[in-house]
């Protein structure tokens, strides 16, 4: 029996009365609306050369991260990759710590010492931002074997790119984790294109996740990546089934980034008929009309909005007033007792 009925994009139709109840409405938006303004304030922060270096936003793939943030319970656990900054901020994370930490500021989830590429919140289940493709799949599995040899019902939840699925270590995580039945699930972002390659060019398969889970005895799962109420109830799904010990879970969402792979890259690769069309699709304005529809008066959405813009400034202001890391902090944490003396 397939976990969930498969949603592809051109199938997604408006969810309206799937039994959501506004109050997880409310919070679906309110976190992809965080996201993008967050990720929005990093560009204008970039271009003020305020954040150094590249960093990787998932402007247009905002409605994966916040659905599976609200699914997931304060206790699990978060595998990012190098565009990591929607995924922590799914999970609560601060906007001051993620965007001092963009900047190199003191007050930055890692005091500065990380950057865009390497988030961290282990208080909020954010177990790091991956720059290595696929480094962190074996690091998500280990952690729920973890989780499971000490009967924690704590679930590891994985993020990664379609590029991904041409690694190795994707192949590795699925089968040990199969076999072990272990309480992970993993989660393919599929926005077509790995860097600057459509995935299709390099992949025998159309669904470079999904159409390759028979192999690992799991159900194939594809599901329109852009509509946060199909993601938030197929996340409620297979997160309750690793809960349960009923074993892991490969999902693909279709999505697309709105701007390039990087700040360096202008996108020109993709065809503009393509891009316009998924503009259409930005999930944002979607769940946006959603809500009107299914009932929430304008004046509520638009004191989300307008409390998300203040929230941002407050944090912007906070983390240019924040001042850059002290030397020391180079000398701390090499080791996992704090310190970095060496030790045989």
């Amino acid at each position: 029996m397939a976990l969930v009925k498969v949603h592809t994009v051109a199938e997604s139709r408006p969810l309206t009365n799937d039994g959501i109840d506004t109050a997880t409405r409310l919070a679906l938006y309110r976190s992809q609306v965080e996201i993008r303004m967050v990720e929005k304030r990093a560009y204008d922060l970039f271009l003020q050369n305020l954040i150094k270096g590249t960093s990787h936003l998932a402007i247009g793939q905002e409605a994966i991260a916040a659905g599976f943030g609200t699914a997931m319970l304060p206790g699990d656990w978060s595998f990012c990759t190098y565009r990591g900054h929607a995924h922590t901020l799914a999970r609560g994370s601060s906007m001051t710590g993620v965007l001092g930490e963009l900047m190199g500021r003191e007050c930055g989830l890692m005091g500065g010492k990380g950057g865009s590429m390497h988030l961290t919140d282990v208080d909020k289940g954010v177990m790091g931002s991956y720059a290595i493709i696929g480094a962190h799949l074996p690091i998500a599995m280990g952690a729920a074997w973890s989780a499971q040899y000490r009967g924690t019902q704590q679930v590891a939840v994985c993020f990664f790119g379609d590029g991904t699925t041409n690694i190795g270590a994707f192949h590795e995580a699925l089968s040990m984790a199969s076999i072990w039945k272990l309480p992970v699930v993993f989660v393919c972002e599929n926005n077509l294109y790995m860097e600057y390659t459509p995935i299709s060019a390099v992949t025998p398969v159309k669904n470079p996740a999904a159409d390759r889970a028979a192999a690992y005895g799991l159900d194939k799962i594809l599901i329109d990546g852009n509509d946060a109420d199909v993601v938030y109830r197929t996340a409620q799904m297979a997160i309750a089934r690793a809960r349960a010990g009923e074993g892991p879970s490969l999902i693909e969402a279709l999505t697309y980034r709105h701007h390039g792979h990087s700040r360096a890259d202008p996108g020109k690769y993709r065809p503009a008929e393509e891009v316009a069309a998924w503009l259409k699709r930005d999930p944002i304005p979607l769940y946006r009309q959603r809500l009107l529809d299914s009932g929430v008066a304008e004046a509520a959405i638009l004191a989300i909005e307008e409390g998300i813009k203040r929230e941002v400034d407050q944090a912007t202001a906070a983390a240019k007033a924040s001042p850059a890391p002290a030397d020391g902090l180079i000398f701390k944490d090499v080791w996992a007792d704090g310190g970095w003396a060496w030790r045989n």
